[in-house]
């Protein structure tokens, strides 16, 4: 197979981009970053720039693409919503349009933040209430991707892992706290389904396999609240638990609106597959390995020189 990844600097792009690596000839668009790597055809473009999306189809003549690139910082999105509206939703259209076009099968990533968590235990029939610039133009995105190409995987996730900058997922943020001695704080009236990044892409490439389509939960069946995930963290690296202090969502003075209560119910994935998913526990143990084998330092590495 021949696969482009968008946002392959990311933090599940660039573990998508290695993890295929091995068995296809994978192609991964990095904007910020240009990639030092003989693992996969690195393909630094904005493709927001014109005739860019054009370009890189040309180039990689994919049979899956896989668009992860996204402005996903919240209160970036606040503070630029015509630039949130550019990445999340005009990009995904017109790449959906042209992969639609090329006859490749197409996987957008979107977020659990679609929802207003009021309830929590989402599924894919229950209708979003986006609260913030992210969520709606995140939103918007499903919508116009489902509309352009109906062939295409939705995929709705939650994700942690390894990044190239060590800032891309709560994981990261509680590790390098914690290691330094810092003390933080972990809501914990925010609930989540988090997996892996390289779980999460596992399992993306086998609903590719299984020529799934439509809007998928690709999350842990098992809820989380932020304040248990640091602490889970802690106890899994053996750093000090007592440096978090719980505390509500509310005190943080955040400027975009989050979500309470964003727990997914994957159980329509789980029944299309045939086998559960992932427990976060399970992540957290494979989260832990991957730093015994110098995982985070390999990403680091791959960092030529940035734009």
């Amino acid at each position: 197979m021949r696969i482009l990844i968008t946002g392959a600097s990311g933090l599940l792009g660039l573990n998508l981009a290695l993890q295929l690596a091995g068995k296809h000839t994978v192609f991964g668009v990095s904007k910020r970053y240009a990639l030092q790597t003989n693992r996969f055809i690195v393909l630094q473009t904005d493709l927001l720039a014109p005739g860019a999306v054009e370009s890189v189809l040309e180039i990689a003549q994919p049979d899956w693409v896989i668009h992860c690139a996204a402005l996903a910082d919240l209160d970036a999105c606040e503070a630029d919503p015509e630039l949130a509206s550019q990445l999340n939703t005009e990009l995904p259209r017109k790449l959906a349009t042209l992969v639609a076009r090329g006859g490749a099968r197409l996987v957008h990533i979107s977020t659990d933040a679609v929802f207003d968590g009021e309830r929590g235990d989402y599924i894919e029939t229950d209708t979003p209430n986006p609260l913030s610039v992210y969520a709606r133009t995140k939103y918007a995105a499903e919508t116009a991707v489902a509309e352009t190409d109906p062939q295409a995987i939705i995929a709705r996730v939650n994700l942690f892992g390894w990044s190239l900058s060590g800032k891309r997922s709560l994981a990261e943020f509680f590790f390098y706290n914690l290691i330094e001695g810092k003390p933080v704080r972990g809501f914990t009236d925010v609930f989540v389904c988090p997996l892996l990044a390289n779980d999460l892409a596992d399992i993306l490439t086998t609903m590719l396999g299984k020529k799934l389509q439509g809007l998928y939960h690709v999350v842990s069946k098992e809820p989380v609240n932020k304040y248990t995930f640091g602490v889970t963290l802690a106890q899994q690296f053996g750093l000090d638990a007592s440096l978090i202090s719980p505390c509500s969502v509310h005190e943080a003075g955040l400027k975009a609106v989050r979500s309470p209560l964003l727990t997914l119910c994957p159980d329509k994935l789980i029944q299309a597959l045939g086998f559960p998913l992932p427990t976060f526990e399970e992540g957290m143990k494979r989260f832990f390995r991957q730093y015994q084998e110098n995982y985070p330092q390999y990403l680091k590495g791959m960092v030529k020189c940035e734009k």
